[in-house]
This record gives structure tokens, sequence and C-alpha cells, in this order.
């Protein structure tokens, strides 16, 4: 149940708004309202001093794992973890147990859904079962609650079907999210192609497999006339072709994730699985070129890819180990520390992490406008925190940012007016 709150001294961040200053925020019945309007007795103040104020994040790339493998994570507990990091949505990919590609599936993440933390936007398969082989049912999925479509976790390998799938979700308004893989040139890799992976002696993954698909994406749109949104971007060669995409106006939106903005393949020295992921963790190079794609306006998003896995799964030699981390507790703070640098300003961070998002997908959100239903996070950005095993919220751990002392964090969260996370003194 919403409450109606004042959040006072805060810095108000609202780049939709055109607004960054030192100003209060009040909140009546779930929405923004104007302060001096006359309101109701019952508020509770919030003092918000050397804060941020801004609309809630939205994060675009989640797994939630539920239904089929909640011992990993469950809605309930990934909306939990999704909280404690400023967001107030998240967009599920569809490579659960069963694949969500039908109605049945997509009605029952939203009826779990209404016990969490944070909204959640289902994302339906491109495929039916996720397999490549024909369409699944767009427009029933769409009536169900789908927002956009995916295999994300699996390439579509057909062109044609990838092409068909662009053509279909632009006559139902779906948002197409790219897996960009050839799987070809991947498959049986479990790190970066490189120096390192020679040395450690394991079989590596060129960056040319993610980029010859990403070529191929962005020249589908281009063909057709309808948008695709990449997901996960890793390569330098990637972050060029969707430059120039931009710069000849085909529709295509982008987005990368913490770990490949903060850390090269040398984390996984030492066989760290927690640093297996698919992208892999790519070069130096590939690092500062989504850092530049990030100061110039390449990507669209930044995106969490929040990928829980047990100890069942990550505990084991390398090479059979799952890919993935989780990343829904550490986005703030990686995130932020680009803006300590001068790499992004704090109204692209806002941007990149809840204005944007909230376009691509087509989802409420993304702004602190009058009238607007209240999801606000709340940022410390100068609070340092140890990142540890006990103070992770997922079910999970996998992440190679434990034992990190990380700056920055999200200490208020609001949905729609009812604060889900608070860690206000």
């Amino acid at each position: 149940m919403s409450e109606n709150w004042l959040l006072k001294n805060g810095r108000v961040i609202d780049p939709v708004n055109k607004t960054d200053q030192l100003r209060d925020l009040l909140v009546i019945d779930g929405r923004i309202a104007t302060v001096g309007a006359s309101s109701p007795e019952n508020i509770k103040v919030l003092d918000v001093s050397g804060c941020w104020v801004v609309p809630g994040l939205i994060d675009m790339h989640v797994h939630l794992r539920e239904p089929g493998e909640e011992y990993k994570e469950d809605i309930v507990s990934g909306t939990r973890a999704a909280a404690a990091g400023g967001f107030t949505a998240v967009a599920c990919m569809p490579n659960t147990m069963p694949v969500n590609d039908s109605s049945a599936v997509t009605s029952y993440i939203l009826e779990q859904a209404e016990k969490g933390a944070a909204r959640v936007y289902p994302v339906g398969a491109i495929s039916k079962s996720s397999k490549g082989q024909s369409l699944a049912e767009f427009g029933e999925m769409k009536d169900a609650g789908v927002v956009a479509v995916s295999d994300d976790g699996l390439p579509v390998i057909d062109s044609q079907l990838m092409r068909r799938a662009l053509e279909y979700a632009g006559d139902h308004d779906l948002t197409v999210i790219s897996h960009s893989e050839e799987s070809s040139l991947s498959e049986h890799g479990v790190m970066n192609e490189g120096g390192v992976s020679t040395r450690l002696g394991l079989r590596g993954i060129p960056t040319a497999a993610e980029s010859i698909m990403v070529y191929r994406e962005i020249a589908l749109a281009e063909y057709t006339g309808n948008p695709v949104h990449i997901a996960h971007v890793s390569t330098a060669m990637s972050t060029d072709l969707l430059r120039s995409a931009k710069s000849r106006g085909v529709k295509v939106t982008a987005e990368t994730t913490p770990h490949y903005f903060t850390l090269t393949d040398k984390a996984v020295q030492g066989y760290d699985t927690n640093a297996k992921m698919n992208p892999p963790l790519r070069s130096e190079i590939d690092r500062q070129a989504i850092l530049d794609g990030l100061a110039d306006g390449t990507f669209d998003a930044v995106a969490t890819d929040h990928a829980p896995h047990s100890s069942l799964e990550k505990e084991l030699e390398f090479d059979l180990a799952a890919n993935g981390i989780i990343g829904l507790e550490t986005a703030v703070p990686l995130t932020l520390a680009l803006v300590r640098e001068g790499i992004i300003g704090e109204q692209r961070f806002v941007e990149l992490l809840s204005v944007n998002p909230a376009a691509i997908l087509k989802v409420p959100g993304g702004s602190l406008s009058e009238g607007s239903v209240a999801d606000v996070a709340v940022i410390n950005p100068d609070i340092k925190f140890d990142y540890t095993q006990e103070t992770v919220v997922s079910k999970s751990r996998n992440t190679p940012f434990l034992g990190w002392t990380l700056q920055g964090r999200a200490v208020l969260t609001m949905v729609g007016g009812r604060i889900t996370r608070n860690l206000l003194p």
C-alpha cells in the first residue's frame, strides 16, 4: 500500500524534464506531486541530503529463473535483489523451464511478480522453445503481457527467421532483443580468444563471433526498416558497427553491462568460474571501446544480464561451469565509477539506467513528471560498502565482485509510492 512521502533536500536528476537541482520531491497516493500543492496531513518526511533522487532504475535484461530453476533465483528473491540495487522494474528473459513462449508462462510470471519488490516485464521467446525453427506466437504473448521478444541465451541462426521476427514484432509493437552470437565460431569456447586463453590452455571465443551477428542484425534492421536491440555488447568491433549504423539512421539500439566496462579477460586468471560468462570478458582494447561507446552515445542502456547460478553450476572445472554472473546489486556502484572518472555525466547515468530502457521497452517510467507513478530511486554516490557473501540479497553468489569495496549505492527504492528498500538512517 502506497503512503505519502516528502523526500527533502535531495539532488533531483530527471533528464526527461531537464532537471538537475536541489529540491524536495513530494509523493501523494503513489504519484509524483507538486511541492507546495494542497496535501494531506499524513505525510512522512525523509531527509535525503547528499543523495540523488532519480527516476526508478529499469534493468532491461535479467534472468529470474522462475519457472523451473527456483533454487538459483525466483521472482520474489530476484526483485528483492533489484530493489536493493535501486531498480524499480526488470525485464526478465524467456529462457526459463519451460521457455516463455506462450501466454500461459507469461501469465504465471506476472502472477508471481505481484508478490515481488519491483515491477516485472516478461520477455517472450522469438522462436518456439527457443529452438530457432519457427516463430512463437507474438500476438498471444503480447496480449498476455510481454514487452519484447528474444531467444537470449541462444542466437537465432536462421537469418530468414530473424527477418520474419523483426517484421512480425513490428506488427505487434514489440522490441526484438538479439543475442548476437555466431555459434559456429563460439562453439566449445569458454573465454575470450587471446593471450590469456592461450596461457591458461582454455579454448577461446573470437570477438568476431559477436560482431558478425551484430552486423547481420543491423543489415536486417536496415533492410526491413524495423528496429532491433542488441544485447550485452562486449567488443570493439561491435561498438564500431553500432556507431556506424546509427550515423546512417538505422533503427538499432544497444546495451552493454558493467562487467564489460569494468573487467577484462585477465579476471579469468586462476580459473575463476565467477568470471565465466557469455559473451566472455574481453581484452583491454575492447573495454576501452565500450567506455568510448558509453561516452559518445553509441550505447543506449546499461543492463546487468543478471544470471544467477548455484554452487552446483559454478564450483566445477572451468570448461564445465555455467556462464553468467549476478549483477543487480553492483550495477549502480560500478556505473557510478564512470561518473567519478568523468567518462559520463550524472544525467547520462540516469539516461542509461532509467530513461532509455523505458523508451526501448515502451514501458512506463524514466521520469519524475508530475502525475507520473512514483517509481523512485535515491542514490548516495559517496557511501562505500564491502560487497560480501553476507550482504548479497540474491539467492546466488556467482559474481567476481565479491570482496570488493564499492562506492555509491541505492539507499531507498520506491515502487508506486511503496518503499521496497530503505537504508536511510
